[in-house]
């Protein structure tokens, strides 16, 4: 409903309006207006532009204006929508949700990455830059923690919206795929757990060391989904 009143508060100004602007119409803090703001402006219902002119010195203001609401028969792709569908399915009908979208994200973990040669393992640093490469095809914006080569940052969700109303699928699908990856690599390290949201606009992947029954040693067929939980 936040993100709706600042689309409806753009709608209304065509001049545009800028973060403070806005923060002060809505009563919001300032980088919580920059987050909805951000977000209007990847799924295209806003747009960004920085004044030309200046009248005090330092960085451009950014003004935010709305853009044409788009023609429904003109955008039949909406998969965000069969997204949520899927999840909802997942969520309502599963024994056990999460774990059936732990095991989903494995097998499509495996699925993204090539497994070495037999007898011949991954390092624990190729390993963990082939799972920010994949990561980043899927458009998690991934980084490794300065102070902890075991912690990444996923500062940005390509399935944001679906991750706030059906967290328990959709990260743990996430959880899965990091983990299908890394054992198909037959890493060292494995995904340990996934802390979504850790803030607004910032999940956590935190890394951990394999042990003898781990199923980075099995085939994706045999290993199964009795993972920790996410966080």
């Amino acid at each position: 409903m936040r993100r709706q009143h600042v689309l409806d508060l753009l709608r209304s100004a065509p001049a545009g309006l800028g973060v403070q602007d806005l923060a002060q119409r809505t009563g919001l803090h300032p980088n919580t207006v920059r987050f909805h703001l951000d977000r209007l402006v990847a799924d295209g219902l806003a747009a960004r532009e920085a004044e030309e002119e200046r009248v005090e010195p330092g960085r451009p203001r950014l003004t935010y204006t709305a853009t044409p609401t788009p023609d429904p028969a003109a955008n039949r792709r909406n998969y965000r929508f069969l997204a949520e569908i899927l999840a909802s399915y997942v969520s309502g009908t599963a024994e056990d949700p999460a774990g059936a979208a732990i095991e989903t994200g494995r097998a499509w973990g495996h699925h993204l990455t090539d497994a070495p040669a037999p007898f011949e393992r991954t390092s624990e640093q190729e390993a963990v830059a082939e799972l920010l490469r994949i990561l980043g095809d899927i458009g998690f914006a991934p980084e490794l923690a300065v102070d902890d080569p075991r912690r990444i940052l996923l500062p940005h969700c390509p399935f944001r919206e679906v991750a706030e109303a059906q967290r328990q699928v959709i990260c743990s699908i996430h959880l899965g795929l990091m983990r299908g990856a890394l054992a198909e690599m037959r890493a060292p390290v494995t995904a340990d757990r996934l802390l979504p949201f850790v803030e607004p606009s910032l999940c956590e992947a935190h890394l951990a060391p394999v042990g003898p029954e781990s199923d980075a040693d099995l085939p994706p067929s045999a290993a199964n989904g009795a993972a920790a939980p996410l966080g």
